[in-house]
């Protein structure tokens, strides 16, 4: 159903029976991690520009991977971690 690169990944799918008896997937809900115990690789600092995608690029080499950093600086909003030139963003070690 997805990708192993997926934050969704290791989520256990689940199945709903609908009252018409056909069997729909779904996948359970993932909880945040929280970031104090999350292992760090070190920090970045926003440059004007910056999109997450370039961050997790140039730190983790894996554009895709922007929902970890996202997990690392418990942002419910990724979009909002880039938008302040200067701001320090703790970037979290790959996990398999």
């Amino acid at each position: 159903m997805f990708d192993i690169t997926s934050r969704y990944y290791p989520i256990e799918t689940a199945t709903y029976v609908a009252p018409d008896g056909s069997a729909l997937a779904y996948k359970r809900r993932r909880f945040l991690p929280q970031a104090a115990s999350m292992p760090q690789l070190g920090e970045v600092v926003v440059v004007q520009g910056d999109r997450l995608d370039l961050v997790t690029a140039r730190s983790l080499g894996v554009p895709e991977a922007f929902w970890r950093v996202a997990d690392a600086n418990e942002a419910m909003n990724p979009f909002e971690l880039t938008l302040r030139p200067g701001r320090r963003l703790g970037i979290p070690q790959p996990q398999p």
